[in-house]
This record gives C-alpha cells, sequence and structure tokens, in this order.
C-alpha cells in the first residue's frame, strides 16, 4: 500500500509540474497565421484537423511525395496473403533529407507547439503499408498512445483512401472529455484490454456509431491527430493503404522510451544520415 501511495504521490507532482511548465511556456508560444490558427483551434475542439498537402501550401511538399513513391517502390513484397492478420509493413525514413525537411517545416512546428503547449521534438517518420483485413486486430482495434499526454501524429495518405481503403476513424475528443461518464465507460474497457484497444461492438453501447467520425480522403490528404487525447483506430479494409506517419511530443515526452522505434532498429532503416542527427528537434 505503501509503495502505491509513494507512486501515485509522484504521479501527482508529475501532472502538477507539467501543468506548471505549461503555464510558464504559455508566454513564449509562437505566433500562427489565420489558417494556421484555424487548424490549431480545431485541434483543440476535436482532437483533430483533416487538410491537405495542397493547402498547407509547404515548398517541401513535392519533394516529400516524390521520395515517398519512390521508397513505395523499393518495399520489400511480402508473402503474407496466407496470414489470417497481416501486420503492417513500417519502414522508418526519418534520416531522409526530403522527409525531415517536411517534418520541421517551421509552420508546421509552430502549430504544433501552440497545441502541445511546450517546447516539441519531432522523433521521426515511418513509411507504412497496411494491409487488407478481414477483422479488427492491432491498430484497427480502438486505442489512444501512450508516448506523453499531448501527442500530435500526423497521417499523409499516399494512395486515395475511401471506405474499402480502411480510413482513419476517430471519435471527437468533446464526447469523451475528461471525467465525463463516457470517459469513464470507454476508458475502463481499454484498462481491461490491457490498453491492447477494443473493437467497434465495445464502443457502440457508449458511443454511436453515428458519432465516429470517418477520414476517406485523396493522395495528399493530412490528417493532424492528437493519439493520446481523441480515441482512433484505422478501419477494416478489402484494398492496402499507404501512408506517412510522422510524430511529435513535448521535449521530453512523459515515455520517451516509446519513442525511440521512430529512428531506431524497431523497422528497416532507410537514411542517408545518422539517425541522431534527425531526431529530438525541439522549438
Amino acid at each position: 500500500m505503501f509503495s502505491a501511495m509513494k507512486r501515485k504521490i509522484a504521479i501527482l507532482s508529475s501532472d502538477f509540474e507539467y501543468y506548471v511548465a505549461r503555464w510558464k511556456h504559455s508566454r513564449n508560444l509562437p505566433a500562427l497565421e489565420g489558417s494556421d490558427r484555424n487548424i490549431l483551434n480545431t485541434l483543440k475542439k476535436d482532437g483533430v484537423c483533416v487538410t491537405t498537402l495542397a493547402d498547407l501550401g509547404f515548398n517541401s511538399s513535392s519533394e516529400l511525395l516524390k521520395a515517398a513513391y519512390h521508397q513505395l517502390s523499393q518495399m520489400e513484397n511480402l508473402n503474407n496473403s496466407h496470414l489470417d492478420e497481416r501486420l503492417p509493413q513500417i519502414y522508418t525514413v526519418t534520416g531522409l533529407p526530403e522527409f525531415y525537411a517536411w517534418g520541421v517545416e517551421k509552420r508546421l512546428l509552430n502549430i504544433i507547439e501552440n497545441y502541445i503547449g511546450l517546447p516539441i521534438a519531432f522523433h521521426g517518420v515511418h513509411l507504412r503499408k497496411d494491409f487488407k483485413s478481414k477483422h479488427q486486430f492491432g491498430t484497427l482495434l480502438w486505442h489512444s498512445d501512450a508516448e506523453d499526454r499531448r501527442i500530435i501524429k500526423i497521417i499523409i495518405y499516399l494512395n486515395d483512401v475511401e471506405q474499402k481503403t480502411g480510413p482513419f476513424e476517430y471519435i471527437p475528443r468533446s464526447l469523451t472529455s475528461l471525467f465525463s461518464w463516457n470517459y469513464f465507460r470507454v476508458y475502463y474497457k481499454l484498462w481491461k484490454s490491457g490498453y491492447m484497444g477494443i473493437d467497434d461492438e465495445q464502443v457502440k453501447p457508449v458511443i454511436p456509431k453515428s458519432a465516429w467520425k470517418s477520414c476517406p480522403g485523396p493522395a495528399g490528404t493530412v490528417i493532424l491527430v492528437d493519439t493520446k487525447n481523441a480515441l482512433h483506430h484505422g478501419t477494416v479494409r478489402t484494398e492496402d493503404r499507404s501512408t506517412l506517419f510522422l510524430c511529435y511530443t513535448a521535449n521530453p515526452p512523459e515515455r520517451p522510451d516509446l519513442c525511440t522505434q521512430y529512428w531506431d532498429d524497431t523497422y528497416p532503416r532507410v537514411e542517408l544520415r545518422s539517425a541522431s542527427d534527425a531526431v529530438k528537434v525541439s522549438t
């Protein structure tokens, strides 16, 4: 009992220090342009904002897409069609300059710093191919991520995504706000799963399917999402889907051990420079 109380006190102390740090840093947050302020406001409201590479207008976007399609063409053809559960094929491309340059666009970093409320770290980029699936498993289950108290992950569609391609889907933060009854019901189910995720049938009694937000879109669709505070998942698909995933947290994050996958050897790495140069970029 004493050790449990000690852990609880440590958590409360850490949380207090976190909120004080955010309050202090609020005076140093970078100014935003009007359209970027709209993205921030949508993130604060829903935990998700959907836009496009064209609307963001970064000069680095064309090189990003060119590099992404080239790397997709180089990915190994997996002999996994016989498997009932086909795990995504992931390459770490953080060290390639085209991906890194887009990930540290100043306007993008400013939006994310304003949302997270602290100096931020850009951890890296995954090039990802998700395969056909007949049922929910892994990230197709509803879940939340655990790297930090606030996380921004950016998903960029590299092909047109319709229902058959398995669009990203989420529940707006307002429907599971902290200390609401829905919050306790959903996160109790997640806790019972060991935080491995819950399926559609477990979510429906709490949040009806009509309230879920699906995010189909053409190639070049960009989804900014707080994967800690917005319950989300990928959906069952009958066609493969290719994406880029980028990850940002406070610097340092609450769980740095969960962030190393964007530059270490968890997945095959494609790089032209050392990973140590590409990660932990802060503002």
